[in-house]
Order: structure tokens, then sequence, then C-alpha cells
């Protein structure tokens, strides 16, 4: 017969190990989930890669081969080396491996354009394993909240679609540089206000495109960090400009020891590139551009001789002539001014409540602002805010449902990218899964449950309506109508209809801010 306490020491073990690890259900839990995403990522394999994926083999190569005080004055490729020196050294870290996986994957000499199985799988499985960062960004974001919206953050996180095209067909390594920057926010949302600061310095460092958050992490820091009085304040804002500088020393300081510091900002800073990218971003100048083209027909058929554009939107030089024949020329300075006004009143709210509970947003709509009024920005730049918008978005149901409608809009704003027939099923059915996890998810998790379900709102079901309307020209009804005439007008379509879903989110998330205490 066995006695009532000889099932305790069982028990008592269980719960000792749980309280070692309260978060052991949490980390299993989202191993399966990034398992999960890992299948889908290895069957991506073999699919399309853009120029990013030579790009990227040559910057192993680079690094590999050359000195480092080569490293951005090499011009043996066109692809040459334009991100910040963490970047570079990750690239040199790769290599190592890289060379002994395949030697001529690091054959800066005879490796252009080099396709081998060899290289491709490295290339691919190199971006899987750095998504290792973004999965562990999530397990702290999410470690403490209720199960199901965990499980909903991580559906939009770690299975995004927007991710899954950009990085594991386009090729890109969006996802490891997000989750450095889900680290950092994750920092400042527990109060560790130096480790955040640090982690985005270390982001900076790695790719200078998110400094556009700079001035809301600069005026948070300030105002939550050092604070306490004169003297305290100071020497935390001592210690948190040393590391700060400490982090920037250590990416360029070897630069500066060679005198190069210049040649690394002229390729992280190439402005002579135009206003808009070759595919057109949707964004504010959409508008702008498609102004500027309507005023110039209407006064030439009113009889005014309009001097016709000389330069490219896309590809113009600054300075040299002007894209636009009606409207005032738009420079860096300008859109760099322009950014910085949209800004401004999360740069308010953060100075007069530094509060750790909006900073994720206030970041995010940094980034939209850069999306929309910024210089020569890329498609792919709405992941900056997309991703860090999903831990917004379980907070409530008009979060949920301006997610909802943002992400539609990003992820189809990505289509262009992938413009081979045998990709179209992918990305197609990448956003209706999507689509279907985000209605189930969001139903399941509270935010919409009996509140009029994820679209209330006639004018948002006739928008998404049309997103169908769109693909069906692009890719049916424009071939049949202008044959191979006007290939540039479907993009156009996809990019105008895009940038009205991306205003409507600009204005919707500045009401946010602006009505948050």
């Amino acid at each position: 017969m066995k006695h009532p306490n000889q099932e305790k020491p069982q028990k008592s073990i269980e719960k000792r190990t749980h309280l070692q690890n309260p978060h052991r259900h949490v980390i299993k839990d989202l191993v399966w989930f990034s398992l999960i995403a890992t299948f889908f990522k290895l069957l991506l394999i073999p699919a399309y890669h853009s120029t990013d994926f030579e790009v990227h083999r040559n910057w192993l190569a680079l690094t590999h081969t050359l000195p480092l005080s080569q490293w951005y004055t090499d011009e043996t490729s066109p692809w040459t080396l334009d991100y910040p020196p963490f970047f570079a050294y990750f690239e040199r870290f790769l290599a190592l491996f890289a060379s002994l996986v395949d030697p001529t994957i690091t054959d800066l000499y005879n490796g252009l354009n080099y396709k081998a199985p060899s290289v491709i799988i490295f290339q691919r499985l190199s971006v899987i394993a750095s998504d290792t960062t973004l999965i562990y960004s999530v397990y702290k974001l999410t470690k403490n909240m209720e199960q199901k919206k965990r499980f909903l953050i991580w559906i939009l996180v770690v299975w995004s679609p927007g991710l899954l095209i950009v990085d594991h067909v386009h090729f890109q390594y969006n996802g490891f540089l997000l989750g450095i920057l889900l680290i950092s926010l994750g920092a400042l949302q527990n109060g560790n206000d130096l480790f955040g600061g640090f982690v985005f310095a270390v982001l900076l460092c790695f790719k200078h495109l998110f400094a556009v958050a700079g001035p809301v992490y600069f005026v948070y820091l300030f105002r939550h960090y050092c604070r306490g009085g004169i003297v305290k304040g100071f020497g935390k804002l001592v210690t948190m400009g040393t590391v700060v500088v400490g982090v920037f020393m250590a990416a360029y300081g070897p630069f500066a020891y060679y005198g190069q510091i210049q040649e690394v900002l002229r390729r992280m800073f190439p402005f002579g590139r135009g206003l808009c990218h070759a595919y057109w971003a949707p964004n504010f100048w959409v508008f702008y551009i498609l102004a500027d083209k309507a005023l110039a027909s209407v006064l030439s058929k009113l009889g005014f001789h309009i001097q016709p554009p000389t330069a490219s939107f896309t590809g113009g030089l600054v300075g040299d002539s002007s894209p636009f024949a009606i409207l005032p020329t738009i420079t860096p300075s300008v859109t760099f001014a322009i950014v910085l006004l949209a800004i401004s009143p999360c740069l308010v709210k953060a100075w007069r409540n530094p509060d750790p509970k909006m900073i994720v947003r206030q970041v995010a709509y940094a980034y939209m602002c850069g999306f929309l009024f910024g210089w020569h920005v890329h498609e792919k730049a709405s992941l900056h805010f997309l991703i860090p918008l999903a831990v917004v978005a379980v907070e409530s149901i008009e979060d949920a449902r301006h997610y909802f409608i943002l992400s539609i809009v990003s992820v189809y704003s990505l289509f262009p990218l992938l413009y081979e027939a045998q990709e179209y099923p992918i990305k197609v059915t990448l956003l209706l899964l999507h689509v279907a996890l985000m209605w189930f998810g969001f139903s399941e998790s509270g935010p919409v449950s009996n509140n009029g379900g994820l679209v209330n709102r006639w004018i948002v079901k006739m928008y998404l309506v049309g997103f169908v309307v769109v693909e069906a020209w692009g890719q049916f009804l424009h071939p049949l109508v202008f044959g191979d005439r006007l290939p540039f007008l479907p993009l156009m379509m996809i990019s105008c209809y895009c940038a009205l879903g991306m205003m409507y989110s600009w204005i919707w998330q500045l009401r946010c801010i602006v009505r948050s205490p």
C-alpha cells in the first residue's frame, strides 16, 4: 500500500523545475512555431531570388578576400558594399563558413554571378539561421502575455508573409535586423533603458536606415532614463553617451584608423539616386509625381509650353536637373525636413510623457513617417513598422482592425518583387493564408470578438475588394487590352492603390499618437 506522501517528491521536483524556468512551456510552443516556419522556408530554397542574392554573395567574397581598409573602396563588382560596418563584419563571419562549403563563393575575382547549388543553399540557410534573433526577440516580448495574444503575435511576426517574401524568396536579412530592433524595444518596455539604447546603437551600425527612429529614441531616453535630478540625470546621460559612442567606435574605429570614414559614408548615403526607387514604393511621393504629370498635361492642353523633365524619378542625379515639369524639385534635405516635421508630434508626446507602454507605437510611427516621406524609399521598408505594430495589434479592437488592413496593404505592395510566373502562386497563397490566420486569430484572441468583426465599415470593405480588381487588371486584363505596351501601368496601379492605404494608416497612427496621454 502506497504511503499518502509517496507522490510528493515527484510533484516537488516538477514544481521546483517550473520555478527555475517558469516560461518553459512558452519556449516549447515557440520552438514548434519556429520549426513550422523553418519547414516552409526550406521549401522556398529553390525559388526565385533577386540581384540582392549576388549582392550579398559578393560581400562575402569582398570581406573574405580583401583587407578591411579596402572594403568600402573596392569596385570589382557593381554590387559594392553600402551597409554600415557591423553588417560588413557579419558578412565576414559568414564568409568563414562559406569558404569551407565552397571556395568559389568567396572568390572575389572568379565568383561573379556564381549560382551553384552550394551557394544558393548556404545563403538561404544563413538567412534562416539569422532568424533566430527574431525568434528570441519575440520570446522576450511575449513571454509574460496571455497565451492567445502571445500566439497571435507569433503568427504575425514569425509567420509573417512579408518576411517570407522579402527574405526567403527575394533574399535579404530583414528578419535578423528586425529581431535586433524588437530586442531593443522589449528592453525599453521593461524599463531597461541602457540596454535598449545599446542594442539600438548596435542596430544602427548594422543598417543605418533604422536611424529614422533615432529622434524618438533620443527624446524618450533623455526624458525617461536621464531623470532623477541634475547630477544623477547628467551622470546617466554620460553613461548612455559613453555606451553609444563605444558602439560606434567599435564599428567605425578601424575605418577611421585607415582614413576610410569618408568612403564609408559616401557608400552608405548615395544621395545621387532619385527620389523614388525603381518600383515606386507606395508612399506620399506617388501622389506628388502623379500631380505633377497631371498638371503638366492640363497646362499643355491649355496652350502653355511645358518643358519636359530631363531626369528620372528613380535615378536622376540631385541638382543636375529636375524630374518635375511643374511642381518644385524635391531634394534629400527637403525629405529630411518633412520626415522630421511628421515625427514631431511623436517627439512632443515622448518629451511630455515618456511612457514605456507607448514606445513601440511611437517607434513604428517614426518608421512609417520615414517610409511615406523619405528619400529613395524601398517598398521593403514597410516591414520596419509592420513588424513592431504586430505587438500593438493585440491591445485593442481598433488596433486589430487597423493592423488587418495595413498588413494586407504592406504584403500586397511587395508582390512586384516576385514577378516570375512560378512564384505567383506562392505570394498569393501566403497573403490569403495570412488573411485567414489574422481573421481567425484576432477573433479568438479577444480584441475583435463580439465587436463587429475586423471589417465593420463599408468603405473599408470596398477598399479591400479593390485589391482583387487591381490584381485582376495587372495579371489578366492589362495583357489582353495593351499587350506589351505600357508595362509600367500595372506596377503604378499597385503603388498608387497601396499608397492610399498607407496614407490612411499614417493618419490613423498620427491620431493615436496625438490622443495618447
